[in-house]
């Protein structure tokens, strides 16, 4: 199995980091982690550089952080970016966010940033992962506009579009929350299982949140409770979502050596 989105450089893992890839490493073949804001890019490298073929980057700018960063700030970090295009496999996660960002005018930034961050996917042949939360009709329709192809949506939650999603060849990553959200179980049954992936979102969205009632860590290694869902959901094997979801994932982002 494969984790194609969680945040190992999150300051949840400083006292056990190594320890928790380790476990991740007995049970899957790749992990994918998502550099959501600038300062993490150095440790996110770093995990890259240390676990050739095992871990890869995401590299992006989560859109509830527009207002923390003047325009000068945010051209030095694409540059950054452009300077080392070879060392990530993909742009995200990179959105909008309308739950924690509500004046119009950080929105149309935010809008503004997210065609940034698409046309500079598009320009370097790289695939894109989408942050989208109470915003799909716009995060939607700005992919289509911008004529996006390599999509992924992590933890999309609007059931009502996946006939639209679908029908545009974009993949989508289920995660823990499906244990217990009704709209991600109709994601999950209504979704073509050749356009799904596995995500955990951890540190956050652990299984124990959604069965339990409890705040814990998350690891990369539930993904292996979210393959169990899924082919419940879907009344298949979980050997076959277990083995379609990964070669989803290799062939979306191309994950060479896994």
């Amino acid at each position: 199995m494969i984790d194609s989105h969680c945040h190992l450089e999150q300051h949840d893992y400083d006292s056990d980091r190594n320890e928790v890839i380790a476990r991740a490493r007995q049970k899957l073949k790749a992990v994918i982690t998502s550099c959501a804001h600038p300062r993490d890019f150095d440790l996110t490298m770093k995990m890259v550089e240390e676990n050739k073929n095992f871990i890869f980057a995401s590299i992006g700018m989560h859109p509830e952080f527009i207002k923390d960063f003047s325009q000068k700030q945010i051209d030095d970090y694409f540059q950054l970016l452009e300077e080392n295009k070879d060392r990530y496999i993909s742009v995200g996660e990179v959105g909008l966010d309308y739950s924690w960002v509500k004046e119009d005018e950080w929105r149309q930034k935010q809008k503004e940033l997210f065609i940034q961050f698409i046309e500079f996917a598009k320009e370097h042949k790289k695939p894109l992962t989408i942050h989208c939360r109470d915003a799909y009709e716009d995060t939607v329709k700005i992919l289509e506009q911008q004529d996006a192809k390599q999509v992924h949506l992590h933890l999309f939650g609007a059931n009502q579009m996946v006939k639209q999603v679908a029908e545009n060849g974009w993949y989508v990553s289920i995660g823990p929350i499906v244990l217990s959200s009704k709209k991600h179980f109709q994601i999950s049954r209504d979704m073509p299982m050749e356009l799904l992936l596995l995500e955990t979102d951890a540190p956050w969205n652990a299984p124990q949140v959604f069965t339990e009632h409890v705040k814990v860590r998350n690891e990369p290694t539930s993904v292996e409770v979210v393959a169990m869902k899924i082919a419940e959901i879907k009344k298949i094997d979980f050997e076959q979502v277990a083995k379609t979801t990964d070669e989803n994932t290799i062939k979306f982002f191309g994950l060479n050596g896994v």
